[in-house]
């Protein structure tokens, strides 16, 4: 061991970026061997059976991870190749990056784990591959190792632990965007986050009002129409930073995306014009009305119905797990508006409006109530049931003047949706990180601070390595986006693994706190209330599985 008592990786391979590459075409034909595996199994004929996929669904399931866990290892390739040809890819890209190749290889053989006590292994595949020689070999045996663990995390301490760990691979508009919004974080949300969530209360509209002034609602919504134009990816750093903070704050302006794309690719040029200057302004906030009682992510399956009368829509039944209801101006509101129908052909979306509310009144309109759904975390905006009895809503407010083309529109929202959820989950993790670094520096046990002792070494390292796994992802899902490319396998793989690398960063920084972090005090407590809903919204863990394997398939 050196002088200055810090443990150095074992030797370094020979070359840094070659055996990665060398790796790759391993997994992808491990991959392509599963797919052609599953496909026998479940689409015999040529076309996926419902009975043989459902039959199946572990397996099924477990190749959408084993296709997320390729996917990723050639986004770090990507972006380790990127940093070097920049002369960027320093020694913690590289501790990062070899790690992340050996602890991917050594699932991908061993277990890859889908949930807590799910592990998918290559023989629930029907497959075996070989990961024990060559450069796949050499990966798994001298990648993650302690001693390159305890390296990385000593680099970590020099960097003051800050926000992110090496090189992003962005460029210097987007570095720029980031650093604005890291500094508004660290000064306006961080400080008061933890007392917002212990008291149950609404993020203050002064943070509404100076995200608004920052363009945050506005960012991707078209100059023509007062937004800045930006890409997704611009959304992806935002959003992650701004939830790096409390993801209350950074699912603010999620809500209006979700609800400007809807108007963006659903919406008559005069609702554009109406309604995209007031989202873009932040004059109006939205928030979105799908999920029904006894639905869940059955959304074909909605009963709410609106029915023509006059030059109106009357809506009549129940949603739930409506977040920001009560606060907000609009609701995206998806209805079944065709008679006779019982999947996703009969329904429509409105924009319906409503009167803001009040803690005494949350739902003033006639025709409108509610009640607040309590919650473990994610509660800055709050989350409500809402009960639709006579509602009315004007005419010109069906989207796209076109009954029957609600699910439709939806359907165009959910790769930005899903790639935003994943931006969110890798700024959740990222405070996990910080938080539990901060305190293992500060924390004494045995006559030294707990950042000294290997387990704790290993905890924050692997957060470390496998946020930027899940920051590479979904930056790759954006660029796909912004590319104008179908990419909803990508933006699932990014949700799919972003939500589990959160909860897991979450979990592992209360372990590092001890008792203190089971206590209400410490905000470790806060960010894992606030991590666990990640696996659930814009499509559970295993309806994500189940979108990716069907496209694989």
């Amino acid at each position: 061991m050196p002088h200055d008592g810090q443990p150095r990786p074992s030797p370094v391979m020979a070359d840094l970026l070659g055996q990665p590459r060398a790796a790759l075409p391993v997994c992808e034909a491990l991959l392509d061997r599963a797919r052609s595996e599953m496909a026998a199994r479940v689409a015999p004929a040529g076309k996926v059976d419902p009975v043989l996929l459902e039959a199946d669904q572990y397996a099924v399931h477990g190749l959408a991870w084993l296709a997320t866990y390729v996917e990723s290892l050639r986004q770090m390739q990507h972006w380790a190749e990127a940093l070097d040809a920049e002369r960027r890819f320093g020694e913690m890209e590289r501790l990062i990056h070899q790690i992340a190749f050996g602890e991917y290889l050594d699932q991908i053989a061993g277990g890859i784990p889908m949930n807590q006590g799910e592990l998918v292994r290559l023989s629930d595949l029907g497959v075996t591959g070989d990961l024990d020689s060559g450069a796949a070999g050499a990966l798994r045996r001298d990648g993650n190792t302690d001693a390159a663990r305890m390296a990385l995390v000593a680099l970590m301490r020099d960097n003051q632990g800050r926000a992110t760990f090496g090189a992003t691979g962005l460029d210097d508009e987007l570095e720029m965007i980031r650093d604005q919004f890291r500094r508004y974080a660290d000064e306006q949300v961080l400080p008061h986050a933890h007392e917002w969530h212990l008291k149950d209360e609404l993020i203050p509209m002064a943070v509404i009002e100076q995200l608004s002034e920052m363009g945050v609602f506005g960012l991707t919504i078209p100059e023509e129409f007062g937004g800045l134009g930006m890409p997704k990816s611009a959304v992806v750093v935002v959003s992650e930073e701004l939830s790096r903070g409390y993801i209350g704050v950074g699912s603010l302006g999620t809500r209006t995306e979700i609800a400007a794309e809807l108007i963006i690719c659903g919406g008559t040029e005069a609702q554009k014009e109406r309604w995209l200057p007031k989202l873009a302004s932040g004059e109006i906030l939205p928030t979105a009305v799908f999920t029904e009682p006894n639905t869940g992510s059955d959304l074909g399956a909605l009963r709410t119905k609106a029915v023509k009368q006059g030059d109106d829509w009357v809506i009549n039944g129940n949603k739930t797990w409506i977040t920001h209801a009560a606060r907000t101006h609009v609701m995206t509101v998806l209805a079944r508006t065709v008679p006779d129908t019982s999947d996703y052909r009969g329904l429509s979306m409105f924009l319906a409006e409503k009167t803001p509310g009040t803690d005494e009144a949350p739902f003033p309109d006639p025709g409108l109530s509610g009640g607040e759904i309590e919650v473990l975390g994610y509660r800055g905006m709050k989350e409500y049931t809402l009960n639709f009895d006579d509602f009315r809503v004007a005419g010109d407010n069906l989207l796209g003047g076109v009954e029957g083309q609600g699910f439709k529109q939806l359907m165009q929202t959910f790769e930005s949706a899903r790639i935003q959820t994943a931006a969110r989950a890798v700024g959740v993790a990222q405070n996990a990180l910080e938080v539990s670094m901060q305190y293992a520096e500060d924390r004494k046990q045995f006559g030294k601070a707990l950042i000294e002792f290997p387990r704790v070494v290993a905890k924050l390292a692997m957060m470390a390595v496998e946020i930027m796994v899940a920051r590479q992802l979904t930056y790759f899902s954006a660029r796909e986006k912004d590319a104008d490319r179908r990419c909803d396998l990508e933006a699932g793989m990014a949700k799919l693994l972003g939500a589990r690398v959160a909860w897991a960063a979450a979990d592992n920084g209360l372990q590092i706190h001890g008792g203190n972090g089971f206590a209400l005090e410490y905000p470790i407590s806060r960010i894992l209330c606030d991590a666990r809903i990640l696996n659930i919204f814009e499509g559970a863990g295993e309806i994500q599985a189940q979108v990716i394997a069907r496209r694989l398939l």
